[in-house]
């Protein structure tokens, strides 16, 4: 986490407390939907990049607009979506989040990949 600037935007990052998922684990609900079990996590590559997903933003990542990731207007995206492992036992971590984006350092990560991917 030695970032100190968002990769998309180039904001300041502010250090926060995240549930796994790189979607919205920066959100402190999610925290507490962890706490209860409320969903269950997965690593998953699509569009070329790998994320930890829970299970409610894999059924939801289709409703992105792919020019978001750097694809063409009327792209589906989430459909090439591939399980590539269960995440057991999954707990709060520690990760940089970028206020302009709402977003977390890993979600923006991911972004940039899926980007880098759509353009090569």
């Amino acid at each position: 986490m030695s970032e100190s600037h968002c990769p998309i935007c180039y904001t300041e990052l502010e250090s926060r407390e995240v549930a796994p998922c790189y979607d919205c684990g920066h959100d402190p609900d999610e925290l507490r939907q962890l706490a209860a079990g409320e969903h269950e996590y997965a690593e998953v590559e699509v569009l070329g990049a790998r994320a930890v997903l829970c299970d409610f933003c894999q059924a939801d990542f289709p409703s992105y607009d792919p020019t978001y990731f750097g694809r063409p207007r009327g792209t589906r995206v989430g459909w090439d979506m591939q399980l590539i492992r269960a995440i057991r036992d999954p707990r709060p971590t520690t990760d940089k989040f970028c206020p302009t984006c709402e977003r977390r350092l890993a979600f923006l990560r991911f972004v940039e990949q899926a980007r880098a991917m759509a353009a090569a």
